[in-house]
Formats: structure tokens, C-alpha cells, sequence
């Protein structure tokens, strides 16, 4: 693989500590990047010591290494880097006494989600039966806010109280209840793709 040399404007530098940072993110070590990417070990080692700027060729490879476009990698398709969901703008849907506003903006790339939730007495955010709704490697942590609220994954069934939290692999069946008397508010949020096999 070939790479161009680093402009000295410091491009290289921030594309190189992008990598580096999602490669971590995503757990991955520069072996295990090499493998889903086609792109050696020690290029990407140069990459992300900013030594080298990488071709837009091998640019691509690396992103779709990371599971992201070219245009996510390098930020193209970003307008600012800092974004504000104001609460009167966030998206929400009800559906059977449950209620989930999504805090995060959808952004590209976005590794992560936060909702907040509200149970009725009496509702769920699913069935036993349904199937996982995160792709997988996907860890959810819930935190409960107001009430109680009942866990069931993959079998198992976990009671939390006011202030609990809990953590999950959110790739197995599972869903949230309440089967209180009193309405439950809780915070999720969902990682994609973290737990590796």
C-alpha cells in the first residue's frame, strides 16, 4: 500500500488520531483493524502516528475497517462538531404505555444512543418473544430515574429500584417492564458494537 506524504497543515495528524481513537473505541487492536480493513499493521501504525496520510484508496479501506463510510472517517459530511438537542426538539413516540424520547441527534457514525423512557403501571417495551433489536455486539445500560422497573434477558429476570443501573448485552432477547403501581422513568443507552467475540 502506498501512502502520500503528510501535508504539513496537520491533516495527517488529526486523521491519524481519529483512527486511532475509533480503532480503541471499537476495542480493536492494529492486528485485529488489519484483518477487517486489507490495510497492513504497520500503514496503519504510520497513520495514526500522523507519519503518513493515507490515500484516499487506503483512506476508504480503513473506514470500512471501522465500519464507517470515507466521508464519516474524515468528517466530511459533518457541519459542526458540537450539537444541541434542545428538550422541545426531541424526537418521541408512544406506543402502549411506553413513551422514549431520543436525546442524541442522529449523527453519522454515532457509536452510541441515549433515550429516556417513561412506563406506565402495567406496560412493557416489548415481549418475551421478541427478537434483539441491537446489532450485534451491541451493550445497553439503563439507569432507573423514578419507580421500579423489571428486566428480563435472554431468560433471566432482574428487579431494579430508583437509582439502580444496570448493564446487558443488548444483542439477546430482551425488554423492560413495569409491574408497579406507579408510573417508571428510566435512561438508556445503547454502544454499538463493543463486545467482541
Amino acid at each position: 500500500m502506498s501512502a502520500v506524504a503528510a501535508p504539513a497543515n496537520g491533516t495527517a495528524d488529526a486523521v491519524g488520531s481519529r483512527v486511532r481513537a475509533l480503532r480503541e473505541g471499537m476495542g480493536l487492536s492494529l492486528r485485529d483493524l488489519a484483518a477487517r480493513s486489507g490495510v497492513s499493521a504497520p500503514m496503519l501504525s504510520q497513520v495514526e502516528r500522523g507519519e503518513t496520510s493515507p490515500t484516499l484508496a487506503v483512506a476508504g479501506k480503513i473506514a470500512a475497517g471501522l465500519e464507517l463510510t470515507l466521508s464519516q472517517l474524515l468528517r466530511l459530511d459533518e457541519g459542526q462538531h458540537v450539537v444541541v438537542t434542545r428538550a422541545a426538539d426531541r424526537r418521541a413516540t408512544r406506543r402502549d404505555g411506553h413513551a422514549v424520547e431520543e436525546l442524541t441527534p442522529p449523527l453519522p457514525g454515532q457509536r452510541a444512543d441515549v433515550s429516556l423512557h417513561s412506563l406506565a403501571p402495567g406496560s412493557a417495551t416489548g415481549g418475551a418473544g421478541d427478537p434483539p433489536m441491537h446489532e450485534p455486539g451491541s451493550r445497553e445500560t439503563a439507569v432507573v430515574l423514578a419507580g421500579r422497573l423489571v428486566l428480563h434477558v435472554d431468560g433471566d429476570r432482574r428487579e431494579l429500584a430508583e437509582g439502580d443501573c444496570v448493564t446487558f448485552d443488548a444483542d439477546l432477547s430482551h425488554h423492560f417492564e413495569n409491574d408497579g403501581s406507579e408510573p417508571t422513568r428510566f435512561l438508556a443507552v445503547i454502544a454499538a458494537g463493543l463486545r467482541r467475540g
